[in-house]
């Protein structure tokens, strides 16, 4: 059975390319989007990814 709570599934697009992952946040302590710079590998470097709705 899954476990209920305030951690839910998110999706981040990148802000310049279509790459795409999935993470993980707590609704409770980040109620906000989430914004995080990591590594596309589309385009080879580092670059700021964008919670999706």
């Amino acid at each position: 059975m899954a476990k209920t709570g305030p951690r839910v599934t998110v999706k981040m697009v990148s802000t310049e390319s279509p790459h795409r992952f999935t993470t993980t946040k707590n609704k409770r302590n980040n109620p906000e989007r989430l914004e995080l710079k990591r590594y596309d590998p589309v385009l080879r470097r580092h670059v700021v990814f964008k919670e999706e709705k």
